[in-house]
């Protein structure tokens, strides 16, 4: 039976971790490096490292910060933020990342899925997607949650799945900090349209919010910051929770 994955995602902002809710209200957490040895000791199956504002400030990703904490991990790291060019996903991946995570540059060059699943592999390549209701329908949103580019998402999602992604980040603006659940309806949309592996992203809140994740189709992995970095969730106790209510789970 294939594992499902708990993923605990650093969002870094001039070097340190911060968070908000709904893309919004940003403030600061934590130092990276000490979180991502505390995920990895945790037992996080993977860790997520987003440079939230360099696609928005027109710059490259924290390459000395992502060094140290590749460092300080023993389990795959994805990387993103300004990914734009084959050249970034070589330097990302020199820095120590195992996949790299595209999403504002493969909406402005969409054969950059492509170039980089035929260069490295479809497993390196995953398309991470911010996703926000508009008119009764899911748009897709650019540069950190800022700019609604029109796009359906869905439309999207089935089309870099045949581009070559071969993973999906779904992050729910709509419940990104809120706490109150994943946004299961997006994810259940998605599911249908791709067939690759789905990481859901924005909402948890609870043990419960994972179960209920979990009992979807086609959903592989739910990543989380708020609750981890607070330790309002233990990632252990949430697993081993998991695991006693019939959901797989690597402890």
């Amino acid at each position: 039976m294939i594992t499902k994955r708990i993923i605990p995602c650093l969002d870094i902002k001039d070097g340190r971790v911060v968070k908000g809710v709904n893309f919004e209200g940003i403030r600061t957490v934590a130092d990276p490096v000490e979180m991502a040895r505390f995920y990895n000791e945790q037992g996080a199956d993977e860790l997520v490292f987003y440079d939230i504002t360099a696609s928005a400030e027109g710059r490259s990703l924290f390459t000395d910060v992502l060094r140290e904490v590749a460092r300080q991990v023993f389990i795959p790291l994805t990387v993103g933020g300004a990914i734009s060019s084959l050249e970034d996903f070589d330097r990302v991946l020199k820095c120590g990342a195992d996949k790299v995570s595209v999403n504002t540059g493969a909406i402005a060059n969409p054969g950059l899925i492509r170039a980089a699943a035929e260069r490295y592999g479809n497993q390196c390549v995953v398309l991470s997607m911010d996703i926000k209701r508009v008119d009764g329908g899911f748009h897709l949103f650019a540069k950190g949650g800022r700019v609604d580019t029109g796009i359906d998402a869905l439309e999207w999602a089935a089309r870099g799945e045949a581009e070559g992604a071969g993973e999906l980040v779904a992050n729910s603006i709509d419940t990104d900090g809120v706490k109150n659940g994943f946004d299961l309806e997006l994810l259940e949309a998605l599911s249908r349209r791709v067939s690759i592996p789905i990481i859901a992203s924005g909402g948890a809140g609870s043990m419960e919010d994972f179960r209920s994740l979990f009992a979807l189709p086609g959903v592989d992995a739910g990543l989380a910051a708020s609750i981890f970095h607070f330790k309002e969730v233990s990632i252990r106790d949430l697993k081993q929770y998991l695991s006693e209510n019939g959901i797989a789970m690597r402890l």
